[in-house]
């Protein structure tokens, strides 16, 4: 079946693959789908198509029916890659197979280009990103810095944008994507009234590095700087010294630091700042503490210095990653987004 087509409206079509996430394909549409120009005239047409038209497998447990197959993307204005819950060969092998290699080359030059979450690795694949600046899926990165080195990856932001090649990073930021071209097309008012059409913010703050996890503390190894950062770890709301630390494995300044260097990869405080930082989240996501005692008790003193640091770590202000993970009626949210109970107000 042959793409419809309207002559006044732009183009998206969706490449979906087996396996593909419900939510990336949905959000596309439904976002697209949502611009509107005066009168509410629609001001995109979208078309999901696949490398063979009829079922394609989903991640969840519903096929979906792809009516349109790859000639689609020859009226496309843009074409979007969704990510799939399946490895193919991109994902494994840094190479297109031969059915997505000519559905590519059926793409006209000039046609603005995207990716959702781990799409990134088709685009990667298709030489789409060499010398380029990109991002996926941050548990992904590891694995497209060795298959892609000539891509410069950066795994801290929600999309990228070079100039008719976008990439951007899990499902989620899939939307902020969406919303960054139609506001690139029509203007901020067309995209922000898509955005409250679809109950989404219009723009979020910082990237995905506010998401990872944090890592649990690291216990006390059998090494030469283990008891050194197990007491610091303990004593985070304190200013601590380098004599401080080499004093508890009976070093001179210089070994110790050297040594942790080698063990750690990091310097003494470098290392210092991650662990603070990691403090202030905890205590940001579980408690209701005031910024400046967050501040105080994580080690950096100043809100101002909490803000500083934080900012530079994951791009976030204090006050803004608290409202992510703990939301404006103050109860704390797990990982996934959904609301836990507020822990007992504290006292201070």
């Amino acid at each position: 079946m042959t793409a419809f087509r309207a002559a006044d409206r732009h183009r998206v079509a969706v490449l979906v693959r087996s396996g593909v996430l419900p939510l990336e394909l949905g959000l596309v549409h439904q976002l697209f789908g949502a611009a509107a120009g005066s009168g509410g005239t629609p001001l995109y047409e979208v078309v999901t198509c696949a490398l063979t038209p009829g079922p394609v497998l989903t991640n969840a447990d519903f096929p979906i029916r792809v009516l349109h197959g790859p000639e689609a993307l020859a009226e496309a204005d843009t074409v979007v890659v969704p990510a799939t819950h399946e490895e193919g060969e991109p994902e494994i092998a840094g190479r297109l197979g031969p059915a997505l290699v000519g559905a590519f080359a059926r793409i006209r030059p000039g046609t603005r280009i995207a990716s959702v979450c781990t799409g990134a690795f088709v685009l990667a694949a298709a030489g789409l990103l060499d010398g380029r600046r990109a991002t996926t899926h941050w548990k992904s990165t590891e694995r497209f810095r060795r298959l892609f080195p000539a891509v410069d990856l950066d795994p801290d932001v929600l999309y990228t944008d070079e100039g008719g090649v976008l990439t951007s990073a899990g499902e989620a930021a899939g939307i902020d994507l969406c919303l960054h071209m139609i506001r690139c097309d029509h203007g901020a008012a067309v995209a922000n009234d898509a955005a409250r059409s679809t109950v989404v913010p219009p723009h979020r703050e910082g990237g995905q590095a506010q998401f990872i996890p944090r890592p649990v503390p690291e216990p006390a190894r059998r090494s030469s700087t283990g008891v050194a950062r197990a007491w610091a770890l303990k004593r985070l709301d304190r200013p601590l010294t380098l004599r401080e630390l080499a004093a508890q494995e009976s070093m001179s300044v210089r070994t110790f630091t050297r040594r942790f260097r080698e063990e750690v990869g990091l310097t003494p405080v470098q290392w210092l700042t991650q662990r603070r930082v990691e403090r202030a989240r905890q205590l940001l996501e579980e408690t209701d503490l005031p910024i400046d005692r967050v501040a105080a008790d994580a080690g950096f003193g100043t809100a101002t210095s909490l803000r500083h640091h934080l900012q530079t770590a994951i791009g976030v202000s204090p006050s803004a990653y608290r409202t992510t993970f703990r939301g404006p009626d103050g109860a704390a949210r797990d990982r996934r987004g959904a609301l836990q109970e507020p822990p007992p107000r504290s006292r201070w």
